[in-house]
């Protein structure tokens, strides 16, 4: 029996087509076993809402599990140690927002050196902070917020902890504009937050993802972007530098990390995977439905170098200001 030629051309490009599908999934595909996800946070949390969010997709990518466990405690540290203790093979990962290693190590003593003991492998969304405030302030923008604590001297400003980017932030913000804010830490971004919607403590310096829906609800004020530009989520909102205060950019990344002694070869695998499904239209707009900014990628090498920069930068302020982990 014949079967007409156009049939056999037809069969013969959709076996090419799905044959090229196959390799390129395996030239992505770095294992051929399952691979875990690390997360230095409880469930819910910020880390582990990204983590979760890239799991799925990471998964098709490389045609392998992908499983996400939690390992919440000592700034990062039981994380950090987990994946170190694992082999070097790309099947433990960290999924971690950059403050991990840029900044509490300068704080608590967490057995790891960020520069050494790790590599940064791809960063995929940023975390953007924001000056918020109580609704009760009659101020509106950020040269009325200083007037405002300057006819009201004693005031304060809470952080979701101490020794992290929400302290510094608020601390500079203080000395720039000539203010004496005393610091309120606070066990994390909720209970602070219900500090400020409830008028107790004035303003903050807090992750976008957090204050999104207060901010949207009303139950927030926002003043100000501690960022280089502004926020596609809150484009109206000018930053900070545009209000007087250019030394205010803060924000951490959210990404992916591997332990050092990861052959390169290897990470630039893991990066090529992980840099698709940042650039993955559906994985951008979940991702931004949870406060995550989009963040352009760069090369293993390239986001190595600006962990460093951004560890010596925060270790700059926390000398300047003698920041400690109690105060």
């Amino acid at each position: 029996m014949k079967f007409p030629t156009a049939l056999i051309n037809r069969r013969c490009a959709l076996a090419l087509a799905a044959a090229a599908l196959l390799a390129g999934q395996n030239a992505l595909a770095w294992t051929d076993k399952p691979v875990k996800l690390l997360v230095p946070a409880p469930a819910g949390g910020t880390a582990d809402v990204f983590a979760r969010l890239i799991s799925d997709q990471l998964s098709a990518e490389i045609g392998q599990p992908v499983v996400v466990e939690n390992k919440p405690g000592a700034g990062g540290a039981i994380a950090v140690q987990a994946l170190r203790a694992a082999p070097a093979n790309g099947q433990t990962l960290l999924v971690c927002a950059s403050n991990v290693l840029t900044e509490v190590p300068h704080v608590l003593k967490s057995n790891f050196d960020p520069l050494k003991d790790v590599t940064p492998v791809a960063a995929l969304a940023k975390g953007t902070m924001v000056l918020v405030g109580s609704p009760t302030l009659p101020a509106t923008d950020v040269k009325s917020l200083v007037a405002y604590f300057k006819s009201h001297p004693g005031g304060n400003f809470a952080s979701y902890s101490a020794g992290t980017s929400s302290q510094y932030a608020g601390l500079i913000f203080s000395q720039k504009a000539g203010l004496d804010l005393q610091h309120v830490p606070f066990p994390g971004s909720p209970p602070a937050l219900v500090e400020l919607m409830a008028g107790r403590i004035p303003v903050m310096f807090d992750g976008l993802t957090t204050s999104k829906a207060m901010i949207a609800s009303g139950k927030l004020k926002v003043f100000g972007v501690a960022a280089k530009s502004r926020s596609p989520q809150l484009p109206g909102v000018p930053t900070m530098a545009e209000q007087g205060y250019p030394e205010l950019d803060f924000g951490n990344w959210m990404g992916v990390i591997a332990a050092s002694g990861t052959s390169p070869e290897l990470v630039a695998k893991m990066h090529a995977a992980l840099a698709r499904i940042g650039a993955n239209p559906k994985v951008r707009e979940r991702l931004a439905a949870n406060g995550f900014d989009p963040v352009e990628d760069q090369p293993a090498d390239k986001l190595a170098q600006s962990v460093k920069a951004e560890y010596e930068r925060n270790g700059a302020i926390v000398k300047a200001f003698d920041i400690r982990l109690n105060n």
